[in-house]
């Protein structure tokens, strides 16, 4: 992960990627996959998302892992919480109740530090790394919530036509990535209306994945 490239984005405010609501597709598909309000949702590369407002008030527990403390600090700020700030090893954590944001790598992120984790909704995050990445990232996330089922939000387009990031993940990649491990539903596909960034077709694309017997694996 280039971080470098994230710092200065939210260093100079340019996060086009902050939606100014929270996701549709969370909002329609999270009860499908989460038990009931009190589940500890963690959020990888959560930024300052709405979705995290939006799952509080919906009685979740949310824990999330984000490298930029700038989006960390907005983040309370617009919650308008006062966190308890600790270091954690590599990673500093900002507690509230019902909240946990560790910040730094996420690489830097265990088993141990993240606690359990009923489900992960990864709205952003996948779509952020680079290939070389995809494959550690997707290993590492398995590993550290024990295979906990996920929520997932893809976007898929020519990537010869635009650079990443988001970077295009189709269903071959996302199967190569989780079905050894995961039962992989498809819930929805939505064309983007006005393509990608308005540069080119894309649709939003939207994965359950959840745990089947037999299908574990190993990280």
């Amino acid at each position: 992960m280039d971080h470098d490239f994230w710092h200065d984005k939210w260093a100079t405010n340019d996060i086009g990627f902050h939606a100014p609501i929270p996701n549709t597709h969370l909002v329609n598909f999270l009860a499908q996959l989460a038990p009931a309000p009190g589940a500890r949702v963690f959020v990888p590369l959560c930024g300052k998302t709405l979705d995290i407002h939006w799952l509080l008030a919906g009685g979740y527990q949310v824990v999330g892992a984000e490298l930029s403390r700038v989006a960390v600090e907005q983040l309370f700020a617009d919650l308008r919480v006062t966190p308890q700030v600790t270091p954690c090893g590599a990673l500093t954590r900002f507690h509230a109740p019902h909240l946990d944001i560790l910040q730094g790598d996420i690489f830097e992120v265990s088993a141990e530090t993240l606690g359990p984790v009923d489900l992960i909704y990864d709205r952003a995050a996948l779509v952020a790394l680079p290939g070389d990445l995809r494959v550690r990232y997707a290993a590492h996330l398995r590993a550290i919530t024990q295979h906990a089922p996920q929520l997932l939000v893809c976007f898929h387009y020519d990537q010869s036509l635009m650079g990443g990031p988001p970077f295009s993940i189709g269903e071959k990649e996302v199967a190569a990535l989780y079905s050894a491990h995961y039962a992989v539903e498809p819930l929805e596909s939505v064309e983007i209306a006005g393509g990608l960034k308005g540069l080119c077709p894309a649709t939003e694309d939207v994965w359950a994945l959840r745990r089947q017997a037999g299908k574990a694996g190993s990280p």
